[in-house]
């Protein structure tokens, strides 16, 4: 059974993050930049809270509010769905769907961030399952196994 480690050492554990108190055009800034859809809000080396394109639309932009001068910790979601590396990778896409969340920090048991995985992930994962069974089937059925 693969686990989130297991998708972490595929895609790496490299976290885009940002401080609470950077003001939420910076962050729109740099999650365009990087083509990222969320930010992992780090205050003291912990995870904090988490920036994400729906916390944009509908705390900033629906609210009306300048992002140039609205700090990430005003808008942030703060109660963030963490995982642990060790937890299987169908009890992460559980909790996603559960929460209807489409990113899961991955963090250590004193809340650092360790890694961040995504629905996108999960469906990567998913996909590729998929064709390494197909594989397996055509090669069995062709008589090359």
């Amino acid at each position: 059974m693969a686990t989130v480690q297991d998708l972490l050492d595929v895609k790496g554990s490299h976290v885009m993050s940002i401080g609470m108190k950077a003001t939420v055009l910076d962050a729109a800034l740099v999650m365009n930049e990087h083509k990222i859809g969320a930010l992992v809000v780090i205050d003291a080396g912990k995870v904090v809270g988490i920036f994400t394109e729906r916390d944009v639309l509908r705390r900033v932009v629906a609210e009306r509010r300048d992002p140039a001068v609205l700090f990430v910790a005003e808008v942030m979601t703060e109660d963030v769905v963490c995982c642990e590396p060790g937890m299987p990778v169908e009890e992460a896409a559980f909790v996603m769907k559960e929460r209807r969340i489409r990113h899961l920090p991955v963090c250590g048991q004193e809340k650092e961030l360790t890694g961040l995985i995504s629905i996108g992930d999960l469906n990567a994962q998913h996909v590729a399952n998929q064709e390494r069974t197909i594989h397996y089937l055509h090669e069995y059925l062709h008589g090359r196994v």
